[in-house]
């Protein structure tokens, strides 16, 4: 019989959740027999089944030998004849599998091994359209990798492994499968890409968005705008003023936005906001290259002390050849110029401004990405960039529009391009935006509860570090913790889950571990997963690239997966360079390294170009394109 040819041994001591299993003589040849199949036996990571009246208790072999014997018997007991069993969940015979326990085994129930035919009734389900697959089961490869796309976004997730471990290209297979149209054709998933890996990979199905967008070239790919008064005011400091001295300052320039704020809201009424309810982080247009020109002048303008009047009216501007006042140019961030203070006898006299502002740190700076072209995306977003009035000719509707309501299902923010010292809060306003926008409108049909959003989070341990606070951090905070009601889920890609945040990675339901070589990043890993399974964590730093450990609320077990690249042409723009290559190079897809023959001398010059432009494609590249 079928129970007899899978028997493994008794249970002998059960602690919670852990279980440990005396070995039967029969099992330790190595080799367990069902159907004609053989099976290694006692294999870590391998699943056993504990027969209970009509119910089948599942567990994952965690420890084999020695190290699982129970402390009280291990001067007494041969120590290769036990092991160890974590406990996952269970279901009836011939039923479905369910994960959690309502039982427990006792002393002397049979353990025995499951197998493949077990693992696809278990496993199986796949013309489920709720279900994608990312591959097969490592072990099996006709039982395919499916997981549940209703558990994947809403309760979260985690896609971590050490570089060149394959992480990429399964987010690219994820991403290949989320986005069939046949089979999802209302899917909507934002992608965070610090380095604009993915564009190539999910060209055919994205909507790319870039800071460096070359119009001229002959590409789909938009323009990545991000309107500065769609801000909220530590949002706006943090890019546009830097950190402030004192509270003082700060309301200061508070009260000054909010002054221009209602200013344009007077002029150009808004749905949803009134004078009454305007706050300073409501987003109505105001030009803020105004409101700059204003500050510099109360923080630097000299005037004639000797003239009566206001003396805003007798400002002391310096003069050009022609004789004309240099007031400077708001729009293009040119400040005016002001003559030095005069306090000698027989001249007339200039003096400061009375109550002059002690800001002059923050309107430098501001001045200065005002002119800088790389912060235009956000200073000067094109369609979104308000009048001196605030009237604008495109409101942030069309931004939403073409981030998460386009003809694909995915949308690409390639954030490559942003300014390092803006890094940190263009993903935080980013992500604040697209939580504000589906939260508050999540009973409508464009919310997140009709139709929900995935974001993924690429490179997530540079601005979901533990170590630092930042507006990134919070907001994903507030996602994992609150998204799942609203239909907003997170997605979080990294190498280095040691660093990001405990608090968002405990909240990830479904985890796919790739190759984790570092301990520490193991050890978190394990801390924040619902399941003890130290068995499988240990595997982590052997498995082979594109070979992944997925467990967790979307998988019914834990699963060893193969996971199945897309074709070549659609992976990800993340392969090492290949330092010395056997192939040829009319058939290699890196074509370079140090085994290549000098036929060309090298062009610095246009290194230096793309330097300058802070842009790889140069002319040359894109004439060519």
């Amino acid at each position: 019989m079928l129970s007899d040819d899978s028997y493994l041994g008794d249970v002998q001591d059960v602690s919670g959740t852990t279980v440990r299993i005396k070995m039967s003589a029969k099992s330790l040849t190595g080799f367990v027999y069902i159907d004609g199949q053989g099976y290694r036996a006692g294999q870590i990571g391998s699943f056993v089944r504990i027969p209970i009246g009509f119910e089948n208790l599942f567990g994952i072999v965690s420890q084999v030998g020695a190290s699982a014997v129970p402390e009280a018997r291990a001067e007494t007991e041969d120590n290769n004849r036990w092991m160890t069993v974590q406990l996952i969940g269970e279901g009836p015979r011939n039923g479905t599998f369910q994960r959690g326990l309502s039982q427990y085994p006792t002393i002397g129930d049979k353990v025995h091994l499951v197998s493949e035919k077990e693992l696809k009734d278990i496993y199986g389900q796949p013309d489920k359209p709720y279900f994608v697959r990312l591959g097969h089961i490592s072990n099996a490869e006709a039982i395919p990798a499916l997981v549940d796309v209703n558990k994947l976004v809403t309760r979260h997730s985690a896609v971590v492994g050490t570089t060149g471990s394959g992480k990429s290209t399964t987010v690219a297979s994820l991403m290949n499968a989320l986005s069939d149209v046949e089979k999802y054709p209302s899917a909507r998933i934002v992608m965070l890409d610090l380095h604009g890996e993915y564009g190539r990979a999910l060209r055919d199905r994205a909507n790319i968005f870039k800071i460096h967008h070359d119009q001229k070239a002959n590409n789909s790919d938009k323009r990545l705008l991000i309107p500065y008064w769609a801000l909220n005011f530590d949002e706006l400091c943090k890019v546009a003023f830097g950190d402030f001295s004192d509270e003082k300052n700060r309301n200061i320039v508070m009260e000054r936005v909010f002054k221009y704020k209602l200013a344009s809201l007077n002029r150009h009424p808004r749905d949803g906001v009134t004078t009454d309810t305007l706050s300073v982080d409501s987003p109505v247009p105001f030009s803020l290259h105004d409101l700059w020109h204003e500050l510099f002048v109360d923080t630097f303008a000299t005037y004639y002390s000797d003239r009566k009047g206001n003396p805003r009216d007798h400002l002391a501007y310096e003069t050009d050849p022609n004789g004309k006042e240099l007031k400077g140019n708001p729009q293009l961030g040119l400040p005016p110029t002001f003559k030095n203070i005069v306090k000698g006898a027989g001249e007339e006299k200039i003096f400061h401004l009375p109550g002059t502002l002690n800001i002059g740190k923050q309107v430098l700076l501001l001045g200065t990405k005002l002119r800088i072209p790389r912060y235009d995306f956000i200073f000067k977003p094109e369609q979104f960039y308000p009048a001196s009035d605030g009237e604008i000719h495109t409101d942030i509707d069309e931004l939403l529009r073409d981030w998460m309501a386009t003809e694909h299902p995915i949308s690409i923010l390639d954030l490559s391009g942003v300014p390092a010292d803006t890094l940190l809060t263009t993903i935080g306003v980013l992500l604040r935006l697209l939580y504000e926008a589906v939260f508050w409108g999540r009973d409508l049909s464009q919310g997140g509860r009709h139709r929900p959003l995935l974001l993924v989070m690429e490179e997530a341990h540079i601005y979901l570090n533990d170590q630092t606070q930042n507006m990134a951090s919070s907001i994903v905070q507030r996602i994992v913790k609150e998204g799942r009601k609203y239909g907003i889920g997170a997605m979080i890609v990294s190498q280095r889950p040691s660093e990001i945040d405990s608090t968002i990675l405990s909240q990830c339901g479904t985890f796919i571990a790739l190759r984790l070589a570092n301990a520490s990043d193991r050890s978190h890993i394990a801390s924040a997963m619902s399941d003890n399974l130290d068995g499988l964590i240990g595997m982590l730093p052997i498995l082979r690239t594109g070979e992944a450990i997925i467990l967790g609320e979307s998988v019914k077990l834990p699963m060893r997966t193969t996971v199945e690249p897309p074709p070549k042409n659609r992976r990800p723009d993340s392969q090492d360079p290949v330092v010395y290559d056997e192939i040829s190079l009319n058939d290699t897809e890196n074509p370079g390294g140090w085994g290549i023959p000098k036929e060309v001398a090298p062009r610095y010059d246009e290194v230096v170009e793309a330097w300058r432009a802070q842009n790889p494609k140069i002319s040359r590249i894109k004439k060519d394109e």
